[in-house]
Order: C-alpha cells, then structure tokens, then sequence
C-alpha cells in the first residue's frame, strides 16, 4: 500500500492532535509538519503538543508515528561561511529541532542543506558538513534527510553528487536519509517523465537505501529552470501520470510520500489529489470545481 499524504497545519489549540486529524480527513495514511513557524524559532513546549493524543488517534487508524514527517524551518542555513551568527543560529536550533522531533516520537527530520550565500559553492558544502558534524551525534534516533534542492540562488544540494559528497564527509552518516522532491529535481533538470532511469542514477550516486521521504509535487517551470514553483498534480511541466508512475513505483513502496502543492484559493488540494494519485487518475473537473468555490 502507497504511504501518502501532505503537508498538515500546527496550530492551537489541538497541535498535533489537529495535524493528524486534518490529514485523515484528505484520507491520507502519513502527514508532514513544522514544530513552529518555519521563518522563526519560536516554539511550543512539546508538552503542550498534545503529542499522546495525536499517537493514539494514529494507531486508531492504523498509522504508525514513523509516518509523520517533520520539516525543519526554513532559516536554517548550515551553509552560510559569511556571516558567522547566522551559522551559529543553524546549528544551535537544528540541534533543538532534532531533539523535539525525538521528543515528539517522529522518525524523520527533513532539512534543506543550506546555501552558500555570497562564497563559493565548496565553502557552502564545506560549511554545511561542519555544521552535520557538530550536530548529528551517536544518540540520535532521528533520521536527518537533505532534501533535493532546485538550484535557485545560491542553493547547495541540485544534484545527486552534491547529496552524496555531504553524506560521505559527515562522521555519523548513518544518521542522515534523503528527501527526494519531484518539482525541485525537475528545475534542477533531471528527468521525471523517465523515472526509471532517474531512479537508477539516484541509486547508482546516491543509494536507494537513503531514500526516506518524497515530496511530490508538479512544477510550474520547463524542466532545468533552477526556479522551484510548485504546481498542482497534473497541472505543470512534469505531467500526472509521471507523478503517479513515481508514487507507485515498486521499488518505492517503503517511502513516505508528501504533497506540498499549492492551495487552491482558499482550499487544500490534497483530498482531490491524494484520491487522483489512489486512482491513478487526473480528474481535472475536481480540481477545477475546488478552483470555482
């Protein structure tokens, strides 16, 4: 069975009890959320995220904790060699992230790598695994997955070998995982429509055995344009049926996938998408009867 599902709001006063809830209501069997605002660090007790009751009404449904994503906010850069408090800041709160996803009862952390701001793209990725290096230790029970990046600015990680080299040079790499996400590997100019040979490079470079976490999404962008703009399943360059070919793959049967797709006005998209991707099939009247509420 496909392990599907999307991103979920946090808020009060039900936290986590309402993340989960909202992600059964898109029929969704796994979800995605920030402990906190993504663009700052302020955060709640996890005491007070209704945590117990979130787990409960999971295993209600059959669900195991090991299915909710955690994506770690935005202003994190490990990646940053020019401004030194802005480093310091990454690794102080990546290091407080990973020990609240631990302390949540979540398995997986998904973190953009970082950016090299205005050095050079070997002192971004030298930085960023100096930053894995005083963070990640033996303890960790958390699986830390870089994800795929675009290639927008000055971003570190738009190709399988740079996720590689920062694997290899980080002391606990058995620590860190892969998020692999659909829209950002298509403007970094990989194919998606030919998944099969794009699975075999990740495989060859990378290893399939890292691969933890899929955010699928469709892209707003011609394939290679370094932007990173998601659309909606069906609705950009990529196309439905490589999206669902992509989620239903064989060989990916154990990997949690998320959508991140845009909202339609003021409507999630991720029950109307979620069924499309169950089906295997685009249905273009729902997504445009969402676009006419």
């Amino acid at each position: 069975m496909v392990i599907l599902g999307s991103h979920c709001s946090m808020k009060a006063p039900k936290f986590l009890l309402g993340s989960v809830e909202e992600a059964l209501s898109y029929g969704s069997n796994a979800l995605m959320i920030y402990t906190g605002p993504p663009q700052n660090t302020l955060r709640k007790p996890v005491e007070a995220l209704r945590a117990d009751e979130a787990k409960e009404l999971l295993r209600k449904h059959g669900i195991t904790m090991d299915k909710m994503v955690v994506h770690a906010p935005y202003i994190i850069n490990l990646g940053n060699c020019v401004r030194q408090e802005t480093y310091e800041l990454a690794v102080d709160f990546l290091r407080k992230e990973l020990d609240r996803v631990q302390a949540i009862g979540a398995k997986y952390l998904v973190l953009h790598p970082g950016s090299y701001t205005t050095a050079t793209l070997e002192e971004g990725m030298d930085q960023i695994v100096k930053g894995l290096n005083e963070v990640l230790c033996e303890k960790d029970e958390v699986i830390l997955c870089l994800e795929t990046m675009a290639g927008k600015g000055s971003e570190i990680g738009f190709t399988f070998e740079q996720i590689r080299s920062l694997i290899d040079r980080t002391n606990y790499s058995e620590k860190l995982g892969v998020c692999l996400d659909t829209c950002h590997i298509h403007d970094a100019g990989y194919d998606v429509s030919d998944f099969d040979h794009l699975l075999q490079q990740f495989d060859e470079i990378i290893g399939l055995d890292r691969l933890k976490v899929m955010h699928i999404n469709d892209s707003k962008n011609i394939r290679g344009a370094k932007k990173d703009r998601h659309a909606n399943l069906g609705e950009g360059q990529i196309g439905f049926d490589a999206l669902a070919k992509a989620v239903h793959h064989e060989k990916l049967q154990h990997v949690i996938k998320i959508l991140e797709t845009p909202w339609i006005g003021d409507h999630a998209p991720y029950a109307i998408e979620i069924d499309m991707l169950k089906r295997s099939q685009y249905d273009a009247h729902a997504l445009d009867a969402l676009k006419n509420k």
